[in-house]
């Protein structure tokens, strides 16, 4: 049996810099040098300013409710442990459940989708995201995280953003921007977890899958 160590691990968290796709008036990474080497200093320290949006990330449920908790106090469990990933390339606007009924069998309690052939460089305004029935008839089935391939599990140009109400109401977990690309469908480990911002409506998270034993 091989280690935690010997596991094949799949990064599935996009680069992130100066040119990393942003949702229309978020904001973009930006990144300036505090301090750099030199004879008088010994080390580069810089300073960051970005959406915790950018990137793969977590929401908190204050993302989408106003009595909702932030980042740095949901639990990290649903970030952490089995999940599935299930591939639904090119199925339109909306997930809908019959693109992902061929993989619902034992079904963990994380579930990712793939949606994108390859994922896009550049900001899409056209991008896939989840039927609110979709998401229903998941936590009906005991998932508490699902996870996309698209930075929102709404439409783009949604005002009611009407699947992130359902997770708000079912106590879901939500993962965006992931890069699934090189994973086949199946089961694997996930390890996502946020960052303990304690007042932040999201969180950058470093995203990988591991091979299960």
């Amino acid at each position: 049996m091989p280690s935690p160590c010997d596991r094949k691990l799949w990064d599935i968290s996009p680069p992130v810099g100066a040119h990393s796709p942003v949702f229309p008036g978020d904001t973009p990474y930006q990144q300036q040098w505090s301090a750099t080497i030199t004879p008088g200093c010994p080390v580069n320290v810089s300073a960051i300013t970005l959406s915790p949006h950018v990137g793969a990330h977590a929401d908190a449920p204050l993302h989408y409710d106003a009595a909702g908790a932030a980042i740095g106090a949901v639990a990290l469990e649903p970030f952490l442990g089995r999940c599935r990933v299930i591939h639904a390339i090119g199925c339109g606007p909306l997930i809908e459940w019959r693109h992902l009924a061929h993989a619902l069998t034992d079904l963990p309690p994380r579930v990712l989708v793939r949606t994108y052939a390859k994922a896009p460089v550049q900001w899409d305004a056209q991008l896939a995201a989840y039927a609110p029935d979709t998401i229903e008839r998941l936590a009906g089935l005991g998932v508490q995280l699902v996870g996309i391939d698209t930075a929102s599990i709404d439409p783009a140009d949604s005002k009611t953003l009407e699947s992130h109400q359902v997770i708000r109401r079912r106590g879901l977990r939500v993962l965006e921007n992931l890069v699934l690309d090189e994973v086949p469908e199946g089961d694997y480990e996930l390890i996502a977890l946020p960052l303990r911002l304690v007042n932040a409506d999201a969180s950058p998270v470093r995203a990988v899958l591991r091979a299960l034993d």
